[in-house]
């Protein structure tokens, strides 16, 4: 027998169609006759389930190579039915609640700026229909005798029934006795009904009018008046209306999802128009209600599956032709923090271009920069401010696309705070800043080769400012400064020398590509914008040649907030606003060169890390004789206080042009036998060589020692690495970083033949 659970034996239940088993004749072995079309069927090598459970029989599933395992058939993927997990649900339900207290209550000035905003809507409207009284009153005077004929025609009428007249007179025409007698008693009807009405209406007129004419003549032209009122409104014509608007209604459609849908849909972007020919109802969800969010709608809408925000932000000009409004009043945005095809589309009810944005710093007495300088706005027309305490700014744009104007409202939020001592440094000779030289405590303006030392000098003497501030803090007490960086109550003890330092540098690429001044400028800008933070020190950098040369990767890796206008391209983009910002659909190639006059968006681009999510930020204008208010205002404060210092006072500035030649210095401490030495055996011999300029060094730590003469020598092209030594005090022999003495002849000779002195010697 057979193995019963051996399916090669269980021919009974075998799936595929077949005769009997027939012996042969001529005395071979037996052999099966089975159907072709039923072999050529079973070849798929995975039957479907129906398949498989037809021809399971009771027995179970279709017999295969092995035994059977016995069972259920179970569907991994079961379609519908299946139950979602409730705490999923609960937890999406929570995340999507809707606010309790709307997201303009949240914040106080924003909460203020639509309250304002409404208060002096209603105030102008009503200003402008209370003037307009006069006017009112003599159009319902002229109305009033037209209103007396309508209103006495219209009661004669309606007493006598004269609007079914027509009526009769038809069913006469038409020879239809037995319709006119109907209609006829009809009338009578009525007609017995309205008479004592209309006679007490008659009655209680006149016993008005009776009353009104013994009443005082107060009483009498306050009746006259009412009575030309009522009579004006019913004689009002069809096509002139009584009261002028104050506000002319814009002519913008109210945004709708079927307006939505059709401006996505006409984008061309392929995975939209996949997925509405697949299910049009459902390719584009919208989340929430669109609503009105400050002068404009909001639509949070889901993007179809692979369909991203940046796909729409490369087709903004088209979605503003879908949509029939300027291209300054469509912002389409992306919420990353939920996931990349969440759009935010905000269609304002004006062109933000065409937007001057005012700053309150024109009427500010004083300002405080520890709670953020007054920007501008965004494209909701939402105040802006952008945090200076422990931050560093990068400004980045075309030429002409408003890049100084945007330094100039942060360097007059700064001159409004007379603790802030101010250094500005305008590296295109134009003057735009002039108007704050007499609030600096250092300034230069110009493109020669003096104005970009004097620069590179200013980041010199900041450097070692950062590294005595770093020495002064940590020996303040805990209760005083617990957290080890400069507060507002720190920064008023002017004695401590721990006041906010705003140092700006325009057209800061002149300074860093120099020949010359670049290397070192751009090695102390990253030492001061990677310790200087806590320390008070804040840096402001603008550029219109945002590239690795002009702008070196350390300082633009390392800044915290980034103000881009706009840039050529991808690569501009991400420079300014960080790697990877133009594919997450932070692109200010959007942006429209040329001014605003000209339809351009100068003066608009993309803010990072002031907000906790990238936005569109239109900054304020301040033209040159507004800027020469606040600055004069801010003299007087500085007066007040006592804070005036350095250049606005008319001292000769602090240098740090060099008296010593470092690489000279080098080969004067270690003897020509020496050819490997240790940084910090060097570093020891300097301070005695020259202590006034060295001395600081051996205030640091010994690693610290060591990695600032690397730093130092990094400008001039040598670089240093593990050397074998001894200390000079005896010991073991070590590895250490140090320097070759041939690398520092080499480059005394490179250095000096450049400027054609000749080779060292």
């Amino acid at each position: 027998m057979g193995n019963p659970l051996d399916p090669r034996d269980d021919r009974t239940e075998h799936p595929i169609d077949r005769t009997d088993a027939m012996e042969d004749t001529t005395g071979g072995k037996g052999a099966d006759v089975v159907h072709l079309d039923a072999i050529r069927a079973g070849r798929h090598p995975y039957p479907s389930a129906a398949d498989t459970i037809e021809h399971a029989g009771p027995a179970g599933p279709p017999p295969a190579d092995g035994p059977v395992l016995q069972g259920n058939i179970v569907r991994v993927d079961q379609p519908g039915g299946e139950r979602r997990d409730w705490l999923a649900d609960l937890e999406e339900k929570a995340r999507t609640r809707q606010p309790i207290v709307p997201l303009w209550l949240r914040s106080r000035a924003e909460a203020v700026h639509t309250l304002r905003w409404v208060g002096v809507h209603y105030a102008h409207v009503a200003g402008y229909q209370v003037s307009r009284t006069p006017l009112y009153a003599g159009r319902l005077a002229v109305r009033s005798p037209r209103g007396l004929a309508r209103l006495v025609g219209g009661m004669v009428k309606w007493t006598w029934d004269l609007e079914g007249e027509p009526v009769r007179l038809a069913a006469v025409q038409k020879a239809d006795p037995e319709s006119y007698l109907k209609l006829s008693r009809q009338r009578d009807a009525r007609v017995r009904l309205r008479v004592p009405v209309a006679l007490g209406v008659l009655v209680t007129l006149l016993i008005v009018g009776i009353v009104v004419a013994t009443a005082p003549t107060p009483a009498q032209w306050g009746a006259l008046v009412v009575a030309l009122a009522v009579l004006g409104v019913v004689g009002k014509p069809a096509d002139r209306p009584l009261i002028d608007r104050a506000v002319i209604p814009a002519s913008v459609d109210k945004l709708t999802s079927d307006i939505v849908i059709r401006a996505l849909t006409v984008l061309g972007i392929a995975g939209i128009t996949q997925a509405m020919s697949k299910n049009a109802k459902d390719a584009i969800r919208f989340v929430a209600p669109i609503t009105r969010d400050g002068p404009g709608w909001r639509a949070d809408i889901d993007l179809p599956y692979g369909v991203t925000v940046g796909d729409i932000l490369d087709k903004r000009d088209r979605m503003a032709s879908a949509l029939r409004r300027p291209l300054g009043s469509i912002w389409p945005e992306g919420d990353s923090t939920v996931h990349e095809g969440r759009l935010i589309l905000w269609v304002g009810d004006k062109d933000l271009s065409k937007t001057v944005v005012k700053s309150p710093l024109v009427k500010a007495g004083s300002h405080d920069v520890f709670r953020g300088i007054p920007f501008g706005c965004d494209p909701r027309g939402r105040p802006i401010t952008v945090p200076v305490i422990e931050q560093n700014i990068l400004i980045g744009s075309q030429p002409g696309q408003g890049k100084t104007a945007s330094v100039r409202v942060l360097a007059s939020g700064a001159a409004l705070d007379p603790s802030v001592e101010l250094w500005i440094h305008e590296l295109k000779g134009t003057g735009d800043l002039d108007p704050h030289e007499q609030n600096s405590h250092r300034f230069v303006s110009g493109i020669d080769d003096p104005s970009i030392a004097y620069a590179a000098d200013s980041l010199s003497l900041l450097r070692k400012e950062v590294m005595r501030r770093a020495a002064a803090i940590k020996t303040l007490p805990p209760d005083l400064c617990p957290d080890k960086k400069v507060t507002r109550i720190i920064a008023d003890k002017r004695s401590l020398g721990l006041h906010p330092l705003v140092a700006i540098f325009d057209e800061c690429q002149n300074l860093f590509a120099h020949e010359e001044y670049g290397a070192k400028a751009g090695e102390d800008a990253e030492f001061i914008i990677k310790l200087g933070r806590a320390l008070g020190v804040v840096l402001v950098l603008a550029t219109q040649r945002p590239d690795k040369r002009s702008l070196p990767t350390g300082i633009s890796a390392n800044v915290t907030i980034r103000f881009c206008l706009r840039v050529a391209g991808q690569l501009e983009n991400d420079m300014i606003l960080g790697t990877s910002s133009y594919q997450n659909g932070i692109r200010a190639t959007l942006f429209v060169p040329g001014p605003p006059d000209k339809g351009g968006d100068a003066g608009t681009g993309y803010l990072v890390g002031a907000t906790p999510m990238p936005k569109v930020v239109k900054s304020a204008y301040l033209d040159t004789p507004a800027t020469q208010k606040i600055a004069d205002r801010a003299n007087a404060l500085r007066q007040a206080a006592g804070t005036l210092s350095g250049h606005a006072l008319g001292e000769t500035p602090l240098t740090t042009a060099p008296t010593h030649d470092l690489l000279a210095d080098i080969l004067a401490v270690v003897a020509p036998s020496e050819a490997k030495v240790w940084n910090e055996v060097i570093v020891a011999r300097l301070a005695e060589l020259r202590s006034e300029v060295y001395g600081p060094w051996m205030e640091l730590e010994a690693d610290a020692r060591a990695a600032q003469l690397t730093t130092a020598l990094k400008p001039y092209g040598v670089r240093t690495g593990q050397v074998w030594g001894t200390p000079e005090s005896g010991g073991k022999g070590a590895n250490r970083r140090g320097i070759t003495r041939d690398d520092i002849t080499a480059a005394i000779t490179e250095r000096d033949g450049k400027k054609g002195h000749g080779a060292a010697s």
